[in-house]
């Protein structure tokens, strides 16, 4: 996913929590681990503090039933935490929505919302706000702690989540 955050200034702050790399084709194996040496030498990419930077790499041989033009391709898969701000994009134009009740109609019609009880859309949208909130804690070098020692969000200043578990969900 490409995104204009990538030019904001927090865009430093944001992290790379894990990659996988899966490369078919004419590939030397050497020569992709000096890469990823010079990319963790120089420090190309910014990985979280807390835990270690990886980078995993699936090797494989082209396809015998697939025609390509080229001799190598390959597929980036990254969980980044600047995936954050589509999520509070999403959380700000949700609010917009509810505030005007736009397009609850139709799900009121449906026995689960017939008495106009939405807490199960309230419920969403307070998921969604402490997944933000643990994808902006992630960023942080403290981010073990978080929601065990900091209840409050005090590492972070964000949130409204306890940081509890909710006794039902306990195994």
């Amino acid at each position: 996913m490409v995104s204009s955050y990538a030019r904001t200034k927090e865009a430093s702050q944001a992290k790379y929590i894990s990659i996988l790399n899966i490369i078919q084709g004419e590939v030397d194996p050497t020569q992709v681990h000096e890469s990823l040496q010079r990319i963790r030498e120089r420090k190309l990419v910014n990985f979280i503090e807390w835990g270690p930077a990886s980078i995993q790499v699936a090797l494989s041989r082209k396809s015998p039933y697939v025609q390509t033009a080229h001799r190598v391709s390959g597929l980036m898969l990254a969980s980044h935490t600047s995936i954050r701000h589509l999520f509070s994009k999403c959380l700000s134009h949700y609010e917009k929505l509810r505030k005007r009740d736009a397009y609850l109609d139709n799900y009121r019609k449906f026995p689960m919302f017939a008495d106009n009880d939405l807490s199960e859309f309230d419920e969403s949208r307070d998921i969604i706000e402490s997944l933000v909130d643990e994808y902006k804690a992630c960023e942080s070098p403290d981010y073990i702690k978080w929601g065990i020692e900091d209840p409050d969000h005090i590492l972070t200043g964000e949130g409204n989540v306890s940081g509890t578990v909710d006794p039902k969900l306990a195994v």
